[in-house]
């Protein structure tokens, strides 16, 4: 079984360098960065529309990526546009929104349509974005819905960088 397969004869495009799981599953209009890792039971599926992910960017483990279709009540419908330098924790759903670079995505949060994560921005863990909502880099964003909770603190800020970084070279050792 391939684990990176086209639908309508559009076949995912993988960046040079990076880490593809083959517990996970990529399948169609689905671009992938450079120096990317995407990590056991993934599932990418760029059926209806298309997903971009940027350079340096980490999808862990048991996360959802998915898009929503043009159709009466959507007549764009909703691509997925991920930044470079992101981290999208453990079990994440992440669903035709955009995510800019710099940014955490914690364990178990939800994404959803339309919403936008601007560039540095933290979600917490166990999060729900509500689709259409906005979300102001430099803060961490917590709750059901997300609520701003606080200012990020420099250690913080660093760490989203960081976190990249040490998954870049936690997939180069799996390579």
């Amino acid at each position: 079984m391939n684990n990176i397969r086209p639908f309508k004869n559009i076949t995912p495009t993988i960046g040079e360098n990076s880490y593809i799981d083959e517990a996970a599953c990529i399948i169609g209009d689905v671009v992938v960065g450079q120096d990317c890792s995407i990590w056991p039971m993934v599932a990418i599926r760029g059926d209806v529309n298309y997903i971009r992910i940027g350079d340096r960017t980490n999808i862990q483990d048991g996360s959802v990526l998915h898009v929503t279709h043009k159709g009466p009540l959507s007549p764009q419908g909703g691509a997925l546009h991920i930044g470079s330098n992101v981290t999208v924790g453990h079990g994440a759903v992440i669903h035709a929104c955009t995510i800019e670079d710099e940014c955490l995505i914690g364990m178990g949060s939800v994404v959803l349509d339309g919403a936008i994560i601007k560039q540095g921005a933290m979600v917490g863990a166990g999060s729900v974005v509500s689709p259409g909502k906005e979300l102001e880099g430099g803060y961490l964003y917590v709750g059901t819905p997300a609520r701003k909770a606080r200012e990020l603190k420099q250690k913080e800020k660093d760490f989203l960088l960081y976190s990249a970084e040490h998954y870049v070279k936690l997939k180069n050792e799996y390579l």
